[in-house]
C-alpha cells in the first residue's frame, strides 16, 4: 500500500493545451472532400467498378431509384441477370453505403 502511495505522489499528470495528441493528427480532417456529394446509381457502380458499371442501364431501369437498390434483394439482382461475383460486390458496398463506412470517389482509382 505505501508504494502505491509513492508511485501516485510522484507521477506528475501533464495534460497537453493541444486537443490532438498525435502530430499531424489535426492536418488529417482538414482535407478536402474526394467523394462525390449526391449518389445515384451510375455513380455508385462506377464507384465499385469491376465491370458492375455495365449493368447502370438495366439497374435505373428496373429499380429506378438509388434508396430502392440499397435495400435490393440478390433474389432480385439475380431475376435482373447479374452475374454472381458482381452482385456480390454490389450488396457487400450497399451494406458499408448504408452503415456510413464506403462512399463512392469523385474519380475512380485507376488500378
Amino acid at each position: 500500500m505505501a508504494w502505491r502511495q509513492l508511485i501516485f505522489k510522484t507521477r506528475t499528470i501533464s495534460i497537453s493545451p493541444q486537443p490532438y495528441q498525435t502530430p499531424g493528427f489535426s492536418k488529417f480532417f482538414s482535407k478536402s472532400s474526394l467523394y462525390v456529394e449526391k449518389v445515384g446509381i451510375p455513380e455508385f457502380l462506377n464507384g465499385i467498378g469491376k465491370g458492375v458499371e455495365a449493368h447502370v442501364a438495366k439497374l435505373e431501369t428496373e429499380i429506378g431509384d438509388f434508396q430502392k437498390l440499397l435495400v435490393t434483394r440478390t433474389l432480385k439482382l439475380k431475376k435482373l441477370g447479374i452475374p454472381c461475383q458482381q452482385r456480390k460486390l454490389i450488396l457487400k458496398h450497399a451494406h458499408k453505403y448504408r452503415l456510413g463506412l464506403w462512399r463512392p470517389r469523385a474519380q475512380p482509382l485507376k488500378s
